[in-house]
C-alpha cells in the first residue's frame, strides 16, 4: 500500500498568527507531498522496499535500504515521518496549543532540565543554531530520559533508535513568508502552537502517526 498525504487535525489558517495560512498551505500541499511521492517512487517496484513500513524503512539508519536508493528513502521518508509528527504535535493557541506540558512529559522536562523555562530556552538555541536546513528535536533516549538534539535536513531521530517527541521545522520554507531571515521570532512564536496533548502521548508512545 503507498504512502500517503495525512490530512491536517486543523484547517491551514488554524494556527495564525504563528504559522500564516499560506505558509501551511505550500509546506504541507507541496513540501510535504513532494517527500511522500518521491518516497512512494523509490520504493515501489522494489521487493525489498516495497510494503514496508516507514519505521522499518529509517531504523538502524536505514540499514534494509540499499545503497543506491539510501539517499532518496533517507530525504524523503525522513521528510513524511517529521512532518507528520509536526503537524500532529501543533494546535491553534487557546485550543490545545501552548501553555505547559503537563502529565508524565511534564514531570521529564522537569527532571531533565531543570524547569519548563531552561528546557525552552536550550531547545531554542538548537533551532536557532542548526545551520541550514534541518529540525531542532525533543527526544526520549532508549532509557527513558529526554534529550534536545537537532538533525541536517530530514534526518530523523527514528534512524538512531530515538523516540521523536518533539520536532521544530527549520527549514526556511516553514516560516519565511511570514518571519524571512529571523529564525528566533519563529520559534518564539511557535510555543503559542505546540499541541502539549499530543506531544505527552509521543512521549508515552501512544500518539497514532498516519503515513
Amino acid at each position: 500500500m503507498p504512502f500517503t498525504l495525512p490530512n491536517l487535525p486543523y484547517a491551514n489558517n488554524a494556527l495564525e498568527p504563528s504559522i500564516d495560512e499560506m505558509t501551511m498551505d505550500i509546506h504541507r500541499s507541496r513540501h510535504h507531498n513532494a517527500y511522500v511521492t518521491n518516497l512512494n517512487n523509490a520504493v515501489t517496484g522494489d521487493p525489498a522496499l516495497e510494503g514496508k513500513t516507514l519505521e522499518q524503512l529509517l531504523a538502524n539508519n536505514l540499514a534494509i535500504v540499499p545503497d543506491a536508493k539510501k539517499a532518496a528513502v533517507r530525504n524523503n521518508g525522513g521528510g513524511h515521518f517529521n512532518h507528520s509528527l509536526f503537524w500532529l504535535t501543533m494546535a491553534p493557541a487557546g485550543n490545545g496549543g501552548g501553555g505547559e506540558p503537563t502529565g508524565k512529559l511534564g514531570e521529564a522536562i522537569s527532571a531533565s532540565f531543570g524547569s519548563f523555562d531552561n528546557f525552552k530556552t536550550q531547545f531554542k538555541a538548537a533551532a536557532i543554531g542548526r545551520f541550514g536546513s534541518g529540525w531542532a528535536w525533543l527526544v526520549k533516549k532508549a532509557d527513558g530520559s529526554l534529550e534536545i538534539t537537532s538533525t541536517p535536513n530530514q534526518d530523523t531521530p527514528l534512524m538512531d533508535g530515538k523516540t521523536a517527541v518533539l520536532g521544530l521545522d527549520v527549514w526556511e520554507h516553514a516560516y519565511y513568508l511570514k518571519y524571512q531571515n529571523v529564525r528566533p521570532g519563529y520559534v518564539d512564536a511557535w510555543w503559542n502552537v505546540v499541541n502539549w496533548s499530543n506531544a505527552d502521548a509521543a512521549y508515552n508512545g501512544t500518539l497514532t502517526l498516519t503515513f
